[in-house]
């Protein structure tokens, strides 16, 4: 595995950082507890030393679950990342900026954007508690709250951090209006951003700033939600409750293919899986400090964590790049 140093921070992540959104079953058809803490444990046997969740990931499930497979571990060797700013019914309902609904576990649930100081205040707590730690060590505003001030929302988080409750802070889908105006009063240590091959949009403004300014990117949705790893070509289902069904239909699926087709032969002349390949590829672009990918299996953890392996020439980049068009319909 490699290990690379983030941002502005001391905090040395795995280059393959395990993603938690689907354990917390939340969006993605439910989930196996016992196959998500068996997931995290092979990571962790593999190299994996950075896990990144939030409380929204299964409405606190993801962090539970982490907390369970983290029994008995050395914390100190081990790197979480949470999120706070999506809030929900119960949770203080109604508040910020309305995001979505959605019905989970027979609940219909209204998710709100909300990232005043009390709020990150009440969510770190919670999430030490649901996490059974007492220091968080990346802390990320999970979406931007347009009805309370970026510096408020800072402010916050330099709190946190003087009292030792988190290590560092980043923000998450931040753009480069926002990043700038964050970095008036804390400059943050990284910006998770969706970041694959068939989109690419952040490559024009916020990769050139972040490497300038030394903020890390934390690279989410690679495999693009398993549609780059081509299984879904190969009559996989997915539960009804999936959000992938309407995820995938923003992509020009004949192009898809066409790419697959082309790297196919790469991945085979390196023993390697097409998501392993694109998992490689990702961190090896221009301002990427670490990628996310997310495994619900202990097979799928050990092929994330194996895909740092690969090695891939500049000529074999280039080949790969030649073929990144414009993928959405």
């Amino acid at each position: 595995m490699e290990y690379r140093t983030l941002g502005n921070t001391d905090l040395q992540l795995s280059a393959i950082t395990y993603g938690a959104f689907a354990i917390g079953g939340t969006m993605w058809g439910g989930n196996e507890k016992k196959d998500s803490i068996e997931a995290i444990h092979a990571s962790l046997d593999n190299g994996v030393t950075s896990l990144d969740t939030a409380p929204f990931y299964g409405f606190g499930l993801s962090e539970e679950l982490i907390a369970e497979a983290l029994k008995g571990k050395d914390r100190t060797k081990v790197q979480i990342l949470t999120k706070f700013g999506l809030v929900w019914d119960g949770s203080n309902a109604g508040k910020g900026a309305h995001f979505f609904d959605i019905r989970d576990n027979g609940q219909n649930l209204s998710v709100y954007e909300y990232s005043s100081k009390a709020n990150i205040i009440k969510e770190v707590e919670e999430s030490l508690k649901r996490l059974n730690t007492d220091y968080i060590d990346l802390l990320q505003q999970h979406w931007p709250d347009v009805t309370t001030p970026i510096d408020e929302t800072m402010e916050a988080m330099e709190t946190l951090i003087r009292q030792g409750k988190i290590r560092a802070a980043g923000v998450s889908n931040h753009n480069l209006e926002l990043l700038k105006e964050a970095s008036k009063t804390l400059v943050p240590a990284s910006n998770q951003v969706a970041y694959s091959m068939l989109n690419r949009a952040i490559e024009t403004e916020l990769v050139p700033y972040s490497v300038e300014n030394n903020i890390g990117i934390i690279a989410y949705s690679p495999i693009e939600r398993g549609l780059l790893s081509g299984k879904y070509f190969q009559n996989e289902t997915l539960k009804s409750d999936d959000h992938r069904n309407g995820y995938f239909g923003q992509f020009d699926l004949d192009k898809m293919k066409t790419l697959l087709k082309t790297l196919a032969p790469i991945a085979a002349e390196k023993n390697a899986t097409l998501a392993q390949l694109v998992l490689r590829w990702t961190t090896l672009q221009k301002g990427v400090t670490v990628v996310l990918a997310g495994a619900r299996n202990a097979e799928q953890a050990i092929s994330n964590a194996q895909a740092i392996d690969i090695d891939l020439s500049a000529d074999e980049l280039h080949a790969i790049n030649s073929q990144l068009v414009d993928f959405k319909k």
